[in-house]
């Protein structure tokens, strides 16, 4: 009798420390955050963790839509005023009131050297603190979508970043650090436990958060495995919850497997290529004294040397919808009968090219990141075949995201040729014209890498910006796409989807933006 209880508190012991333990989630990426500090970079992955800490006045819900988040409201006395009421009562994870001053501390940050999110306040020409929880954003016109760029833009605490000597974002592209890179402190979900670059993140709830927890983890924890082989078998074998990054080789035998389930979805991120088009002489070319990608038909000629079926079918397992547009579906502005990309022609891709001046070809390098979008470098190596069936010769550099970022990003543009993606983070289109494809100004094009410009096509986002006549907000739209077609500003080439895989028992929410988002994440029913 005795050695049967025994058995049954040790079972129940067992029982305990298995469901305690569930509620730990363990989850995997390829590649790392590069940084604990949102302001650092203008990169999904890490915007999205970094909204573990750090929330907006705003944000989205699990459909996408914009709901009250640090501000509980807001409303507009003038066409270029929107007043915010902040939200009463909330504190930072040390225990620091929020109030206006982290607003407008927020926004001097985000404007100081070292950021990397200037475009999200780029409508705003200032803000005052009215009093502690009122707040004023004057913009310099009219700007109907104000609310949808901030959604990403967290705030920070004021004291604790002068505390720090964090007042500024530390400039990523010259691997500077300062308190922030490895430290977090918010008014979010969730606190950093413990940071090791490269190799994992842990991160607790926060028992003081002011809002209602979804979530109902104890601990999560970010482990870095980049084989994609090895990050599929800790799944599979247990050892972790949830993959971010699924390699496309891999879905069908995840979805075979008892105990783990796949979950896809298309997602608003753009794959595109990119070329130096600013630049008198290319930086990594065999061209002397001239740039060619300054010429529309030696642009036009690599644009009809790829083939975006072919990597749909061979490099992305089908899992890629091929596109002529900076956005695609689901992004506000997108028309399917906007998106004809003209088929392969590698004979007239050769008349162009010689026409050009180009008979025998050049040679030039592929800036490209090996651990960031799905299946990277592979997109890159077949590009680089394409193209050398036209005699471009091609010199693959393929690198971590920390490395690319740095070198490919403002302030350096040290590229001559390139991969990116582009996710929308307004869902709207003139996200993706006025960050990827409007001149250079200091604020708009900070992520025109290629110099790309055309007046025309500033006139339009400059237009698109204030109208708030539907139809004609979609007319100026559609003439902007087909700008950019005209002058092969851009290559584009798919939408990835997106594609997670979990372990029974757990359910997460998976939105177009492709953010995982920890607080919406639950162990059971």
């Amino acid at each position: 009798m005795l050695l049967r209880r025994l058995t049954f508190a040790a079972a129940l012991l067992a029982g305990s420390a298995l469901s305690a333990q569930a509620n730990v989630f363990r989850w995997t990426n390829d590649g790392d955050v590069n940084s604990m500090d949102p302001y650092t970079r203008q990169e999904t992955f890490l915007l999205a963790f970094g909204s573990n800490f750090y929330e907006p006045l705003v944000r989205r819900d699990h459909e996408g839509k914009v709901e009250a988040a640090l501000a509980e409201r807001w409303g507009q006395p003038q066409p270029t005023i929107w007043r915010f009421h902040l939200r009463r009562g909330v504190r930072f994870s040390d225990g620091t009131p929020f109030t206006a001053d982290d607003v407008v501390f927020s926004v001097q940050r985000a404007r100081a050297p070292g950021s990397n999110v200037q475009g999200v306040l780029a409508s705003v020409k200032e803000v005052r603190k009215i009093d502690d929880h009122t707040v004023d954003f004057e913009t310099t016109v009219p700007n109907p979508i104000l609310l949808q760029e901030i959604t990403n833009w967290g705030m920070f605490s004021r004291a604790w970043a002068e505390r720090n000597n964090a007042t500024r974002p530390a400039d990523l592209t010259t691997r500077e650090e300062n308190f922030a890179t490895r430290n977090a402190m918010g008014t979010g979900p969730f606190i950093l436990v413990s940071r090791e670059p490269d190799r994992r993140t842990v991160v607790a709830p926060n028992p003081n958060w002011w809002d209602r927890p979804v979530h109902n983890i104890t601990r999560a924890e970010l482990n870095i495995i980049s084989n994609d082989a090895t990050r599929v078998a800790a799944l599979l074998s247990g050892e972790m919850d949830f993959v971010y990054t699924v390699p496309p080789q891999d879905v069908d035998r995840i979805s075979r497997s008892p105990g783990v389930r796949i979950i896809q979805g298309p997602e608003l991120r753009t794959i595109y290529l990119d070329m130096d088009q600013m630049r008198p002489q290319l930086l990594k070319s065999d061209v002397q004294g001239k740039n060619p990608f300054q010429d529309v038909r030696v642009r036009r000629a690599m644009q009809l040397a790829i083939d975006t079926s072919a990597i749909q079918r061979s490099v992305m397992r089908g899992q890629s919808r091929p596109t002529n547009l900076i956005y695609g579906p689901g992004v506000n502005g997108f028309r399917e009968e906007d998106d004809q990309r003209p088929r392969v022609d590698l004979n007239e891709a050769r008349r162009l090219l010689t026409e050009a001046g180009y008979p025998n070809g050049f040679g030039v390098t592929l800036d490209c990141p090996n651990d960031r979008y799905v299946n990277d470098e592979a997109i890159c190596t077949a590009v680089v075949a394409m193209l050398a069936r036209i005699n471009i010769r091609v010199t693959l550099n393929a690198q971590t995201r920390a490395r690319f970022f740095a070198e490919i990003n403002a302030p350096r543009y040290n590229t001559s040729f390139y991969l990116l993606g582009w996710t929308p983070a307004t869902s709207d289109a003139h996200n993706a014209l006025f960050n990827l494809a409007g001149t250079r100004d200091g604020t708009r094009g900070i992520f025109n890498n290629g110099g790309y410009s055309n007046p025309r096509l500033d006139e339009l986002i400059s237009r698109i910006a204030v109208e708030t006549n539907q139809a004609t907000r979609q007319g100026l739209i559609t003439e902007a796409g087909k700008v950019i077609q005209n002058d092969v500003g851009y290559i584009p080439l798919h939408q990835q989807q997106i594609v997670w895989a979990v372990r029974q028992g757990w359910n997460v929410v998976q939105t177009a933006d492709n953010y995982i988002q920890l607080r919406f994440v639950r162990y059971g029913q």
